[in-house]
């Protein structure tokens, strides 16, 4: 799944070619996405000016002239790829949105678990984006809010920062890496990190999700950009998908635990 460096690349890439452009036509060939298009998306858009861009978490935001956003999330399988008018059409491209000086956002999505939806100026926020926590690269995440938030939680280290509740964008390639350059091994409980420890995990966490911004994200099967080129960043990763290879920092195998239903890999020599 794009996860937060994915989702910026996407939304850096798409930024340069939409903003101060006006919206014209707006297409929706299939509106069965994980949320549903709405039927009115055409009407609400058409003649919309785009302010800027922005993004929550792995969500998309284009910021329109009358205050209102649109929210694009890619899903699992998810692309927005800009294009040109009359670009040949392929099996899944559900959403068209033409802008003036011929260019066109195209939302093509073969699971459909994603969504195009509008957010209306009038409301304060988006259930989806509601209860979010803080940004990585905010001021409020830091390793006092780690070390405060985790006091008297048994959970697995690992899953307390993948929370999205606690941050957004640590997910399961990230979180695995940051572990790592921090030295913290994911089995361990949130509850018995110091505070030393998450100063160090919340800089590590920052630090690698802006690598793998730098680079493009992380290669996935079915990740692409916004010019449809993967992303590069498992080149850089150390422990993630490495089960059974020797450690790139001081040569011990890598292991594998099932944490919360998810595989993780660390190294017993560097994590303690």
């Amino acid at each position: 799944m794009p996860e937060l460096p994915e989702v910026e690349t996407v939304r850096r890439g798409v930024e340069p070619h939409v903003l101060g452009r006006r919206i014209g036509q707006v297409m929706v060939r299939d509106a069965r996405l994980r949320w549903p298009v709405p039927e009115n998306l055409p009407v609400l858009l058409r003649g919309r000016r785009i302010e800027s861009t922005s993004r929550r978490g792995k969500y998309l935001l284009l910021h329109l002239d009358n205050g209102d956003r649109l929210i694009v999330h890619l899903g699992m399988t998810g692309r927005l790829l800009v294009l040109q008018p009359g670009h040949p059409l392929r099996k899944h491209d559900h959403v068209d949105i033409e802008l003036e000086g011929g260019v066109l956002l195209r939302y093509h999505d073969p699971r459909r678990f994603g969504a195009v939806l509008p957010w209306s100026a009038a409301e304060a926020t988006h259930e989806l984006l509601a209860g979010m926590g803080p940004e990585p690269f905010s001021e409020e995440f830091s390793g006092d809010y780690l070390f405060a938030l985790s006091r008297g939680r048994s959970a697995p280290l690992k899953n307390f920062v993948m929370d999205g509740r606690v941050v957004v964008g640590a997910g399961n390639i990230y979180a695995a890496e940051a572990l790592f350059r921090a030295g913290l091994r994911p089995g361990r409980a949130a509850g018995r990190v110091t505070r030393a420890q998450y100063q160090a995990l919340a800089e590590k966490i920052r630090e690698v999700l802006a690598a793998a911004i730098e680079q493009g994200g992380t290669t996935l099967r079915d990740f692409a950009g916004a010019d449809g080129e993967s992303g590069y960043f498992q080149q850089k990763l150390y422990v993630y998908g490495r089960e059974g290879e020797a450690c790139l920092v001081c040569g011990s195998t890598i292991k594998r635990l099932v944490i919360g239903q998810r595989s993780s890999c660390f190294c017993p020599g560097c994590q303690k």
